[in-house]
């Protein structure tokens, strides 16, 4: 604040000077015969260069001691509003740095659980639904079916009926094997395939079919029905039978399934 105010109170002693510079020049100038107007105007020309020379020779200095104490006192007062250091925080408690171990350790342990065990959803879902219901008496034929589960095979009732009579079957091959009965015309995969689960697995058996017999065969070819009359299966498995080629006797078909 006073080197304010000593910078403000060298300005106004350099304009006062100034100032009284240009009077006297006025006055000087009307003696010598200028007119008024002339002489007012290059007075105050005069004292305002007079004054401006004379701030910037006395002044500058003044004003730049100023500006620099006006710096420190404004650093002293920041530095004396400055807060106080932040207390350091108080240590924790003994048993502080175990809980953040244990809290650190948790999630490991919690991923390194083993996986439940297979029967642990079972027994729950048994508990929620309880056991599977079980027969507590036995079911007629139950033991019967259990039996025979696996090597059903349909076998007919054997009864002569309209469709003809059901002829000798086997329960398996011969010792020598099955017969290819695809060389039959019209025999393919899948009626061989039947013709083995009905009981019929060589030429033999198919030639000596008789006239019922072979309408009881057409009878149970489910979806081919008719195909042993038509094709002339007996025909065809006689020629094989004894060696001969079948395509040689009349009424052989084709278009094998």
């Amino acid at each position: 604040m006073n080197a304010t105010n000593n910078g403000m109170s060298c300005q106004t002693r350099c304009w006062a000077l100034a100032g009284g510079g240009g009077l006297l020049i006025f006055l000087l100038l009307l003696l010598v015969g200028f007119a008024v107007i002339g002489a007012l105007l290059l007075a105050i020309v005069i004292a305002a260069a007079l004054g401006l020379l004379l701030q910037n020779i006395r002044c500058a200095p003044d004003a730049e001691t100023g500006a620099a104490s006006a710096t420190d006192s404004q650093a002293r007062t920041v530095a004396a509003s400055a807060p106080s250091a932040t207390p350091a925080p108080d240590p924790a408690p003994a048993g502080a740095p175990e809980a953040a171990e244990r809290r650190e350790d948790a999630p490991a342990e919690e991923r390194k659980a083993p996986p439940p065990a297979p029967g642990a959803a079972v027994a729950d879902a048994d508990s929620e639904t309880g056991p599977l219901v079980k027969p507590t008496k036995e079911l007629p034929g139950q033991k019967d079916l259990a039996e025979r589960k696996g090597t059903w095979r349909y076998e007919g009732d054997g009864s002569v009926t309209d469709a003809g009579a059901k002829p000798a079957t086997l329960d398996a091959p011969r010792p020598g094997g099955a017969d290819d009965l695809k060389r039959i015309k019209g025999v393919g995969p899948k009626l061989e395939d039947m013709l083995h689960r009905l009981g019929f697995f060589h030429f033999d058996q198919i030639a000596a079919w008789t006239d019922e017999e072979a309408a009881w065969v057409d009878a149970n070819l489910d979806g081919f029905n008719g195909r042993v009359t038509r094709d002339d299966w007996v025909a065809q498995a006689r020629a094989l039978a004894a060696g001969e080629d079948p395509t040689a006797n009349k009424g052989a078909g084709s278009g094998a399934t």
